[in-house]
């Protein structure tokens, strides 16, 4: 299933280093750039609005289950933000949680309840980061004190049951399972990555887990019975240049698109499992 770089497409460029991409369901898709934009692009990749602008740096976004909301984490502003689709408006979700300030919150990620798990990388190259979780009426705790190697990208398992957690200078994979109650459970190491920087992940529907490293400019794919395996490495880091964010979508939802915080695109990948809904 390794793919080349011929399989690659570029479905839109001319973005400002997106860190983040989001499929909705009516097939466009959605990212961000490092001067606070938030982009639509329509499902064919040629039109791109701009269609509010943080003033910060976007990095992770996710849509409610509903799509009414987009909950956008901000590096520069230190901030989660809130984008009422149907309202167009932008307004603050939260800035710290039990008291303390948000340091970096780099990623969102909502469970089918509409629960939003965010991950706050703490301290650059310090041991302190933590994953936070907001009721669906914006109640926020910490969820778990970690303290994660740089906590990244997020993704929820099929059944609900487990929290996988990118931990860039880990680097690797940490799972966290989630309880009955919906608190943090056991926590485990579930992939070391040596000389990578694990950023994005996306399951598909066969429960393989997608792994987005902005160095060595690779996704990996690691199955349900830990088989790892290369599913494209770009050594020119022309065409998946750092990649950061990854989500499925596309025809039957099975077109990996990548965004890409070193150039200016989303790159776009055919797969051969759709990706988990």
């Amino acid at each position: 299933m390794e793919k080349t770089i011929n399989d690659v497409t570029i479905f839109c460029d001319g973005l400002d280093h997106p860190e983040c991409v989001a499929v909705h369901s009516d097939g466009s898709v959605w990212a961000g750039g490092e001067g606070g934009q938030v982009y639509h692009i329509s499902p064919g990749g040629k039109e791109v609005t701009e269609v509010v602008n943080t003033g910060g740096f976007v990095l992770g976004i996710a849509f409610s289950p509903g799509e009414e909301w987009l909950a956008i984490c901000d590096l520069k502003k230190a901030c989660i933000w809130r984008y009422d689709l149907l309202k167009n408006t932008l307004s603050v979700f939260a800035t710290e949680v039990e008291g303390a300030p948000i340091r970096i919150p780099n990623f969102p990620a909502f469970d089918k309840k509409g629960n939003l798990f965010v991950s706050d990388s703490g301290a650059f190259r310090q041991v302190n980061g933590v994953v936070y979780k907001f009721s669906p009426d914006g109640k926020g705790v910490i969820w778990h004190h970690g303290p994660f190697n740089f906590a990244n990208g997020l993704a929820l398992s099929a059944d609900q049951k487990t929290l996988y957690v990118a931990c860039t200078f880990l680097p690797g994979i940490e799972q966290v399972t989630i309880n009955e109650d919906g608190s943090a459970g056991e926590r485990s190491v579930l992939l070391h990555l040596p000389q990578t920087c694990p950023d994005g992940l996306a399951l598909d529907r066969e429960g393989n887990l997608y792994i987005a490293c902005y160095a060595p400019n690779a996704i990996y794919r690691l199955s349900p019975d830990g088989e790892l395996i290369t599913v494209i490495h770009d050594w020119e880091a022309h065409t998946i240049c750092n990649p950061t964010n990854i989500a499925f979508g596309g025809k039957h939802h099975q077109q990996l698109y990548i965004a890409n915080l070193g150039r200016w695109h989303i790159a776009r990948i055919d797969m051969d499992s759709p990706g988990l809904l």
